[in-house]
């Protein structure tokens, strides 16, 4: 099983993006689970998501303490919250920045697998909003090989209806400019 986490903020996508991966693994003809975490707090404050990928049946419902992989879709919150808490040996980060991953490891400390990409500026210039939640679907599928890209298409069209396209294009091209830093 593997096993995602989510950092946003309220309104940015996170908790989409989760159930987005979900829908995409059962599409595929695997399992998937997705679910928030948040309390009452407003559009802007941090939340988090959880992704549960399987070949076999989930039966935890219980929030992701060890993820195995967890996307960034907002880099100020690596100032106010440690992303790398429980990450399993081996595991990954996926970050929303314009930042080099050398500039990333030097301004955060973060020190495990880190894969970059500028998730806010190609959704701007596709889709013509700040959003980056479909966009980071694309460097979690670039960086894992997870979920296949054309599982995803069904998902995304059905929950974005008329702008589906410029989700999927966002989605693509963000596939394409991630970057994979090692250790």
């Amino acid at each position: 099983m593997v096993e995602i986490r989510f950092h946003g903020r309220g309104g940015q996508g996170a908790v989409t993006s989760a159930e987005l991966t979900a829908l995409a693994a059962i599409e595929e003809g695997k399992y998937g689970q997705a679910f928030p975490s948040f309390g009452p707090e407003r559009r802007g404050a941090p939340v988090m998501a959880f992704v549960r990928v399987s070949d076999t049946p989930i039966v935890t419902r219980e929030k992701v303490y060890e993820p195995d992989i967890v996307i960034v879709l907002d880099p100020t919150l690596l100032k106010i919250v440690n992303v790398e808490t429980g990450l399993k040996d081996g595991g990954i980060v996926i970050l929303n920045t314009p930042k080099s991953a050398d500039e990333v490891r030097r301004e955060s400390g973060i020190k495990a697998r880190l894969a970059t990409v500028d998730g806010t500026k190609i959704a701007v210039e596709t889709m013509r909003v700040p959003i980056a939640n479909t966009t980071m679907l694309g460097a979690l599928i670039k960086a894992t090989g997870l979920i296949k890209m054309d599982f995803l298409q069904g998902p995304i069209k059905h929950r974005f209806g008329p702008i589906a396209e410029k989700n999927l294009k966002a989605c693509s091209r963000a596939f394409e400019e991630t970057l994979l830093a090692e250790v």
